[in-house]
C-alpha cells in the first residue's frame, strides 16, 4: 500500500484510475457488503478531501476508514501498473 501512496503522490492523475475503478465494481450486483461499504468511504474520502496529501493520509490512516479502504486492494488496481 506504501508504494501506491508514493505513487499516487507522484502522479496525482492516477486518482481517476481509482475513480474508474470505483464506477466499474459499482455495476456489480454481486459484490459483498463489505466491498460495497469501502466504495462508499472511498466516495466520503474524495467528498470531504481537496489535495492529494489529504487522500494518501485517509487510505493510510489507523481508523475506520483508512482500514476499509486498504482492506479492498482491487480498489488500487491499476495505480501500479507500467
Amino acid at each position: 500500500m506504501t508504494q501506491v501512496i508514493i505513487e499516487l503522490e507522484a502522479n496525482p492523475h492516477k486518482l481517476e484510475i481509482i475513480r474508474h475503478n470505483l464506477a466499474y465494481y459499482r455495476t456489480q450486483t454481486h459484490l459483498k457488503k463489505g466491498f460495497l461499504l469501502a466504495i462508499e468511504r472511498f466516495d466520503w474520502v474524495f467528498a470531504a478531501c481537496n489535495n492529494m496529501d489529504e487522500i494518501c493520509a485517509q487510505i493510510m490512516a489507523d481508523d475506520y476508514i483508512g482500514n476499509r479502504l486498504r482492506r479492498y486492494p482491487l480498489l488500487f488496481k491499476g495505480i501500479l501498473a507500467p
